[in-house]
């Protein structure tokens, strides 16, 4: 007869098989790098492309990739690179867009810089609960984030040289001016997002490395989205700002394999990109159907809903939100626009809907524009609601669009080579870093990737 077990004994088992696969796992160091806007086959079809990007294909060959990445609501840097360290959708980190939500405009273009406004606990929590030292260089939300030890964090306001000091005053003190010794340059000016901005901000990225060695840290490269912005996905001024940045993250992951020889380099990107040629000014109908009231100075003095833009999509905000009347008055314009071809409309969505996608809790309605338009802010009250678009590319569409997928790749000791996962979520990356780093992040929306196949 099988005597049975004491009660304790199951629990006891559980636990030291947690502690056998911790161990199995153990605490790798992790260097995660971000090139904002690099579409997935950039780097997968660079032959075909004219590409000649040799440390980016070096992941294919001896690490393992995703032929593409889903992302969030929506589609834009700040809440994209805020799910990248933390697993959990807009709706749960609470960075709903880049900018914040400001109509009448006092906030003169502030974006989400503030790490506190994050919600969500982070990679470099993990991290730091894991017994690892931690680093970062320019990631986004990252002002005054807790648990990173060396932080050159990301903020800006005017673009005038004085911005740099307001980069050194919310970075860890002296670490701006040390690494400008070492690295014999001052460091860039936070609003510059141009290829000698990121060409400067890599070196600091591998001075970090080489004189800190932290055990987890962040690199972000913004040339990349810039250049498509301006230029367009695919034009050859594209091309040549990421051959350039190619030779920046070679520089980098040979830092870190000096630093660290059982390391891991994982290299994400944000979103996809398309090409665009319309601006859709929602203001113009809104003020037209009285939801938005101008004062005799041309601003806005009230409103009672306002289109608030997010790249190729709107979040539609209601000062009432729980007002029956407003809303059908706002789901009348809305439908309206639908209609009419001009507008540019491909979907939209009511704040149920949002809320399954992971979006704005704030939106009571989401409008996706077709590829090709992008979303205007306010300027003045005069604009028509359709217009040439300065720029030439954009992103911030709805995640299922396939122009938006974004890139995953990583390799290091452990990690299978040549291995393609096919398409994965945005939320499943931060619990597979946290996980190689011994740490965990307990709130991830999606288990983590199972790198040991």
């Amino acid at each position: 007869m099988r005597r049975a077990l004491p009660r304790a004994l199951p629990a006891l088992a559980l636990a030291l098989a947690s502690a056998a696969l911790a161990g199995e796992a153990r605490a790798a160091p992790v260097l995660l790098i971000s090139i904002d806007g690099l579409r997935p086959a950039d780097v997968q079809d660079a032959e075909a492309r004219g590409l000649k990007v040799p440390n980016l294909r070096r992941f294919l060959a001896e690490g393992t990739y995703a032929t593409g990445v889903v992302g969030v609501l929506p589609t834009v840097t700040y809440p994209s690179h805020t799910t990248l360290i933390t697993g959990v959708a807009p709706a749960r980190h609470g960075i709903v867009n880049n900018t914040t939500y400001d109509p009448t405009q006092i906030n003169q273009g502030g974006w989400f810089w503030y790490a506190q406004d994050d919600k969500a606990r982070t990679l470099w929590d993990a991290a730091h609960d894991a017994g690892l030292t931690t680093g970062n260089v320019h990631w986004p939300v990252s002002v005054a984030a807790k648990n990173v030890t060396w932080n050159l964090a990301q903020i800006w306001r005017t673009g005038h040289p004085d911005d740099r000091h307001l980069v050194d005053a919310v970075s860890t003190p002296g670490l701006m001016g040390e690494l400008e010794q070492s690295a014999r340059v001052p460091y860039a000016d936070g609003k510059a997002e141009d290829l000698p901005a990121d060409v400067n901000r890599a070196r600091f990225g591998t001075e970090m490395i080489a004189k800190h060695k932290p055990g987890f840290m962040t690199m972000y490269l913004a040339a990349l989205d810039h250049t498509q912005h301006e230029t367009g996905p695919g034009s050859a001024q594209s091309h040549a700002v990421l051959e350039t940045l190619d030779g920046l993250v070679g520089d980098l992951v040979a830092a870190e394999m000096q630093a660290h020889p059982d390391g891991v380099i994982a290299l994400v990107s944000d979103h996809g990109f398309a090409p665009v040629d319309t601006v859709i000014n929602l203001y113009r109908p809104f003020i037209d159907a009285g939801l938005v009231t101008l004062g005799p100075d041309g601003k806005i003095a009230s409103a009672d809903a306002t289109p608030w833009g997010s790249g190729g999509s709107f979040a539609i905000r209601l000062a009432r939100p729980n007002d029956a009347a407003l809303k059908a008055k706002v789901k009348a314009v809305l439908d309206k626009l639908a209609a009419d071809p001009a507008a540019k409309i491909d979907q939209v969505i009511d704040a149920a809907q949002t809320k399954a996608l992971g979006g704005n809790p704030e939106a009571s309605f989401y409008v996706n524009l077709k590829l090709g338009a992008v979303a205007g802010p306010f300027v003045n009250g005069n604009l028509p609601l359709a217009f040439p678009s300065p720029v030439k590319g954009m992103h911030g569409y709805f995640p299922a669009t396939p122009e938006m997928r974004s890139t995953f790749m990583i390799m290091g000791k452990g990690i299978p080579k040549a291995r393609k996962l096919g398409e994965i979520d945005m939320r499943a990356i931060a619990p597979t870093l946290a996980r190689l780093m011994g740490g965990v992040l307990p709130d991830a929306e999606k288990p983590a990737i199972d790198l040991a196949k």
